[in-house]
C-alpha cells in the first residue's frame, strides 16, 4: 500500500516540478544507450537548416513539427523524451520540454551538451534522407 501510494504521489507531483521548467537532464552515455535500445524520443530545437546538415540520430525537427507534437511522440506518457538545441548555453530546449510536459509526459530530459557537446564527442550525426 505504500508503494501504491508514493507512486500516486510521485505521478502527481511530477508533472508540476517539470512544468515549473526543473527538466532534468540526461547524460550523452545515456541518451546514446537510449537511442540504441530506441526507448527515446529525441527532439532537435535547432531550425530546419541547422537539422538539414546533421543531428543527433532518431532526432526530429521540433520547427517543423510543434503543431501537431502529439502526432509525433509515444502513445506512452511516461516514455523518455529528450530535448536538445545547440550547446550548453542555449535554453531553446525549454520550448519542446514544456510542449510535452503540457501534453502530459512525465519523463521530460534535457541534454545539455546538445549539437555542439555530440560533435565535440565525435559521435555520428544523421541527415535527413532525400
Amino acid at each position: 500500500m505504500k508503494k501504491l501510494l508514493l507512486l500516486l504521489t510521485a505521478l502527481v507531483i511530477a508533472p508540476f516540478a517539470l512544468s515549473a521548467g526543473n527538466i532534468p537532464d540526461i547524460s550523452q552515455a545515456d541518451l546514446a544507450k537510449a537511442i540504441e535500445s530506441k526507448s527515446v524520443t529525441v527532439i532537435d530545437v535547432n531550425g530546419s537548416e541547422s537539422f538539414a546538415e546533421g543531428h543527433i540520430p532518431t532526432s526530429f525537427d521540433f520547427s517543423t513539427n510543434k503543431d501537431n507534437l502529439a502526432a509525433k511522440l509515444p502513445s506512452d506518457k511516461s516514455a523518455l523524451i529528450v530535448a536538445y538545441c545547440g550547446s550548453d548555453k542555449c535554453s531553446a530546449y525549454k520550448k519542446a520540454a514544456k510542449a510535452a510536459v503540457a501534453l502530459g509526459y512525465t519523463n521530460v530530459k534535457h541534454y545539455s551538451g546538445g549539437l555542439a557537446g555530440w560533435k565535440a564527442s565525435n559521435a555520428e550525426l544523421s541527415k535527413p534522407q532525400g
